[in-house]
């Protein structure tokens, strides 16, 4: 289909949003998370959730025009800043030598069960706010799309789309034995969806195939697509952005997520 059709869709089902901020206590300290919703979000007004998990660089630009881009479809989008507590709140890292540094010395730096109190955090908030509609997803890139797959853990978590998610085919982030991602595939019950670049020097083949192997083998619901892209091509601005495989992934995220959160 062309991309101008998916484009006019999305114009079409569109709403006002509105974004505030939210400091959400976790074991961990406190976590600074965004919310982005559409305008009028009320007890009168119920909306399912999204909790978005940006890369490493925490809620850029880019990120947080992509959480509106959910926001502007009737979801309340939470963007929680993934290393809260390695930074002063607020942080945002730069796209440059620097940030990505520090991003990654984050990511080893934290241990991969903050990610489940993180979560357990963000959920408990959720069900406590008068918008809250019963129905909670995850979504991510990079990291973030590991992130989501991490809150898929979750049994509240009905659907989740995982954008070139890093680090799921090697055991990279630290973590104890027998508590990496793909070690607890059974604790997944919704369904997922799984989104890669074919061109991604950050997850190979070998390493996609692996994951997919793994997710098959313990009989997950998930749908699976690779795209003739390279990493970050989501990242509106990036060189290697491309414009019409995001539309189209947008809008495969869009479905799971009107078919699992409505």
């Amino acid at each position: 289909m062309p991309a101008y059709l998916f484009n006019s869709h999305l114009r079409k089902q569109s709403m006002k949003v509105q974004s505030h901020v939210a400091d959400i206590q976790t074991p961990t300290g406190m976590m600074r998370t965004y919310v982005h919703h559409p305008v009028g979000a009320s007890s009168a007004s119920k909306y399912p959730t999204i909790l978005f998990y940006s890369e490493i660089f925490q809620q850029t630009g880019p990120i947080e025009s992509a959480a509106k881009i959910m926001a502007s479809h009737g979801y309340v989008v939470l963007v929680p800043e993934v290393f809260h507590e390695l930074n002063p709140i607020g942080t945002v890292l730069s796209y440059d030598d620097a940030g990505r540094d520090k991003g990654n010395a984050d990511k080893a730096a934290k241990d991969i069960q903050g990610y489940d109190t993180d979560n357990a955090a963000l959920i408990s908030y959720t069900k406590q706010q008068s918008w809250y509609n019963g129905s909670i997803g995850a979504m991510g890139f990079c990291i973030g799309g590991h992130l989501a797959f991490r809150a898929a853990l979750q049994p509240e978590i009905k659907g989740t789309a995982c954008f070139y998610a890093t680090d799921l085919h090697a055991e990279t982030i630290p973590n104890k034995t027998g508590q990496h991602s793909m070690d607890r595939l059974k604790d997944i019950s919704g369904e997922l969806l799984m989104i890669w670049g074919k061109q991604d020097s950050h997850i190979p083949t070998a390493g996609r195939m692996l994951v997919y192997e793994k997710m098959t083998a313990a009989g997950l619901n998930f749908t699976w697509h690779e795209f003739n892209a390279q990493h970050a091509f989501m990242r509106d601005g990036d060189e290697r952005y491309d414009a019409q495989t995001a539309i189209l992934c947008y809008q495969l995220a869009l479905d799971l997520f009107s078919r699992k959160l409505s």
